[in-house]
Formats: C-alpha cells, sequence, structure tokens
C-alpha cells in the first residue's frame, strides 16, 4: 500500500525550504545539549530500523548513536533491497516493528520503492545518487558560521557524484546557488534547479562561500583533472572566509593536495560533527 508518511526524507528536496530551515536550527541547539551532555529524550519508546547494505561508517554510527542517546531503540537489521524478497513485502513486515526506517543503500530507486510502499518514514543514509543527509549536516555547520543560508554561494569542485547531486537537490529547495567546476564530461545534466549551473571555470571559486569536493571518477585520468585539484595556493585565492568541506575520504594527490587539508579554511573535521546534531534534528522533526 502507499506510503501515509509526509516525513521520508530520500531526496533533499523532499522537505520544504522552512523544513529544511527548522532542522538546521534545531541542530544548533542539539550541538549544544550534546556538549553539556544534557540530550533530550525526544525518541524515547521510538523503535528504529538502521539497515546497511552498501558500507560506510560515518553518518550510520551517527545515526546509532544519536538515536540512543536521545532515548530511542536502534536496531541494526541486515536487510538488504533488490535481493530475495521483493522490496514492497520488506516494507511491509519492517512497518510491523518499527517506528522509522534508517537505510544506506546503493540504488536510489531501491530507497524511493521502499518509501513508497512503507507506512514509517523513510531516511536516505546514502544511496550512489545523493548523500542527503550529509549535505544537511554540512548545512547545519555552515549555518553555525553564518547569520543565515540566504543566498549562500557553493561551488563543487566535484563530479556527478552523490555529494554534489544532494548539494544541487537543496538548491531547488533553498535559496542557495550551486555551481559545478569540472569537465563537461562529468557535468550534472539530470536535475533541473534554477539555482544550479556546471562550467569549467575556476573562476566560480574565488567568490564562494563554500567549497567541496569529491573523489575523482573511475576511469579518468590525471592529466584532465590536475586542474581541479585543490591546493593550499587555490584556497589563498579564494574568499577570506571561504569554507572547505572536502568530501571524506579524502584522496590526497588527486581532488586535494596535502597542504589544502592543513589549511585554515578547511573545517571538514568540524563540519562533520554537526552530521550527529542534524541527524538528531531530523528523526526528532520525523517523530514529532
Amino acid at each position: 500500500m502507499p506510503s501515509e508518511s509526509s516525513r521520508d526524507f530520500v531526496q533533499l528536496h523532499d522537505l520544504s525550504a522552512d523544513a529544511i530551515l527548522s532542522i538546521v536550527d534545531r541542530a544548533q541547539i542539539l550541538e549544544a545539549a550534546w556538549h553539556d551532555r544534557a540530550v533530550p529524550q525526544n525518541l524515547a519508546g521510538k523503535r528504529v530500523a538502521l539497515i546497511v547494505d552498501d558500507g560506510g561508517w560515518r553518518n550510520t554510527t551517527a545515526f546509532d548513536l544519536g538515536i540512543q542517546a536521545m532515548g530511542g531503540i536502534c536496531v541494526h537489521a541486515p536487510v538488504r533491497l533488490n535481493a530475495a524478497e521483493a522490496t514492497a513485502d520488506l516494507a511491509q513486515y519492517l512497518d510491523n516493528w518499527f517506528d522509522i526506517l534508517v537505510v544506506r543503500t546503493r540504488e536510489l530507486s531501491a530507497l524511493q520503492e521502499l518509501a513508497a510502499n512503507a507506512n514509517a518514514p523513510v531516511v536516505n543514509a546514502r544511496t550512489r545518487s545523493n548523500h542527503p543527509c550529509e549535505t544537511l549536516g554540512d548545512l547545519a555547520y555552515v549555518r553555525s558560521r553564518r547569520a543565515t543560508l540566504d543566498g549562500l554561494k557553493v561551488v563543487g569542485v566535484a563530479p556527478d557524484a552523490n555529494i554534489l547531486r544532494s548539494w544541487v537537490e537543496a538548491s531547488i529547495a533553498l535559496p542557495i546557488t550551486v555551481t559545478q567546476v569540472y569537465p563537461a564530461d562529468w557535468h550534472v545534466r539530470d536535475i533541473a534547479s534554477p539555482r544550479f549551473e556546471a562550467s569549467t571555470d575556476l573562476d566560480a571559486l574565488y567568490d564562494a562561500d563554500v567549497i567541496i569536493t569529491d573523489c575523482w571518477p573511475e576511469g579518468a585520468r590525471a592529466d584532465q583533472l590536475r586542474d581541479y585539484q585543490l591546493s593550499a595556493s587555490l584556497l589563498d585565492s579564494c574568499h577570506p572566509d571561504v569554507i572547505f568541506l572536502p568530501c571524506p575520504p579524502v584522496t590526497r594527490g588527486q581532488e586535494v593536495s596535502a597542504d589544502a587539508i592543513s589549511h585554515s579554511a578547511c573545517q571538514s573535521p568540524a563540519a562533520k560533527a554537526y552530521l550527529l546534531h542534524a541527524q538528531n534534528a531530523l528523526l526528532e522533526w520525523i517523530a514529532a
């Protein structure tokens, strides 16, 4: 049966701008509560399935920790989508036991099918097509550094991959602009957003508020991409308050140079701390 939930989080623009901003603002409060060891117990009694069939550890560990810290029950369910059981059948079985389904899987279409058939809200913990929780966490961190997200200029020196695509999703919902700077062979072409553009011109970096990267695409030659490596000297030429968020895992010597990681603009570890708080705020919003 179709989902009765209006609180799935499969793509970032599934949520309205008001909902995203309320979650981002709530993450600031939960960040302070975390450091005070006074996290509110707003998931008490909630039963959450954590389904991981595509590796990774940061955001799934943060989900596990955050659910428990907020009083919920987190169960690692060894489920695989698009495997032996039909996704529609899995949805019914999972609905018997769980209030929320947090899923990290390969195919966005499989996650969309699960959301369409489950009554429990479905949260995208990463697919190969997008990674909305990662971007939500980064937005929460950026909000902690700025009075507003309005007019934020994000430049992605990255191929068409899940991190960049979630920032493009964000530009559909929020009043931010996203520019992809990369060779044309790897431009995003299938997401329509009035505030997204793709270019090969590195000049877009010099006016950016946030710069993101992602790993070099498989099969690319170094000579094709070397000009797009983020280095300390390139960051020195950018806005003095620019926030540089290379996507972990960072491949030094490819998408970033070693000296870029030690540059003062590089704030990835601090930003990734907000992954926990943003995900906690998201789960609160879903459970409300």
